[in-house]
């Protein structure tokens, strides 16, 4: 797996010469991270951006570049999910997607394996397509979780379900001429899920205290430190300028967010559509209020994760992310887009990061 400094130094170069958007962006904190991914057809983007992360965290703390299986993570999260379905007799969500957490969680309880030894089953294709898993596994736990006194060989055909479409879970495997188990090979990469933590900003929650995250994808029932957006948006700066990464939950629903011209932004009400890529615009003024709006009347939702992994400044120094998309290099970012402040703080569900991310005081005042 080769590492892509060079084209993300050169990517905004590339799209200023070639008068592809607006903006003339310089890179101002560039974290280490591995080649963009693509989750082809999978409502998967959780496990492929968090395992970007994680892959980062391995590269940060100096064990070197590896290729982390996303797959492992669905054939183990999956088991749980169904087991929340159907004990919950169908009232909570149950489908592809999951949060940044439901992978710690997968790491904690499970153990991590490299691409190599668990690549999943991807088909003629040869990339995942997960249309009919999504659709046996649906048919199969909606009417169980319907159904009274269940057999205890449910949980058993499922795994026989997981197996057939994804592939038997490794219980050990050869890597760079050792053999692990999966949780052998989480220690010795060094990574503690209690070493990292979750963030969200909503103020219908109190702040300052562990909330349940309310979206969909949350089955789990996972907790998140409940923070002031600017201090949520303060500390994805302080990360990504002192060498960490993030894993960033967001809304992609927006006109303005484009995978295609590489860029998200939210411009001013009543900007003409042909204006949002065309020349900069103006963009509105977000806070605590209009975004808890969003939220309230489902303008805002969790829609997708991804990797934010440096900061750049635009020609006028308006500071912007740079994020790591898991659609692949067909658009002018060739896979990575830069999010604007506005979009960031209007935008955002939650973000995961290691707890060393988090600035100093606002370290102290978590708990941390």
């Amino acid at each position: 797996m080769k590492r892509i400094f060079s084209l993300f130094l050169y990517l905004p170069l590339v799209l200023a010469a070639q008068n592809q958007l607006p903006y003339t962006f310089t890179i101002t904190h560039s974290a280490e991270r591995t080649e963009v991914k693509d989750q082809a057809a999978t409502g998967t983007c959780w496990t492929f951006a968090t395992n970007s992360f994680i892959e980062s965290e391995l590269l940060r703390l100096g064990k070197g570049e590896h290729d982390i299986s996303e797959m492992f993570n669905v054939r183990v999260t999956y088991p749980e999910k169904a087991w929340f379905y159907v004990r919950a007799g169908g009232k909570t969500q149950f489908g592809p997607g999951s949060l940044g957490h439901d992978v710690i969680n997968a790491i904690r309880e499970h153990g991590m394996v490299p691409e190599s030894a668990y690549v999943g089953k991807q088909g003629g294709s040869g990339q995942h397509d997960h249309s009919e898993l999504d659709a046996v596994l649906e048919a199969f736990v909606k009417p169980l979780a319907e159904r009274q006194n269940l057999s205890e060989y449910w949980i058993e055909a499922l795994n026989g379900i997981l197996d057939a479409y994804l592939g038997k879970i490794p219980q050990n495997f050869s890597y760079q001429g050792r053999t692990y188990t999966p949780l052998e090979f989480r220690d010795a990469m060094g990574i503690k899920p209690d070493d990292y933590v979750n963030i969200t900003s909503f103020s219908h929650r109190p702040f300052y205290q562990k909330i349940v995250l309310e979206v969909p994808d949350n089955f789990s029932r996972g907790t998140f430190d409940n923070i002031p957006i600017e201090e949520l948006y303060r500390i994805a700066v302080w990360a990504l300028e002192n060498g960490f990464t993030v894993s960033w939950d967001a809304d992609v629903s927006e006109p303005g967010f484009s995978f295609s011209e590489g860029i998200a932004i939210l411009p001013e009400k009543g900007t003409p559509k042909t204006d949002i890529f065309s020349k900069p615009v103006t963009e509105k003024k977000v806070d605590q209020e209009i975004r808890q709006q969003g939220y309230n009347s489902h303008a805002t939702t969790d829609d997708h994760l991804m990797h934010l992994v440096g900061i750049a400044k635009d020609q006028n120094g308006a500071r912007w992310f740079v994020m790591k998309n898991s659609w692949g290099t067909g658009n002018k970012g060739e896979g990575y887009q830069y999010v604007s402040e506005a979009y960031f703080k209007m935008k955002t569900i939650a973000i995961t990061l290691h707890k060393e991310g988090l600035p100093k005081e606002l370290k102290k005042k978590l708990g941390y």
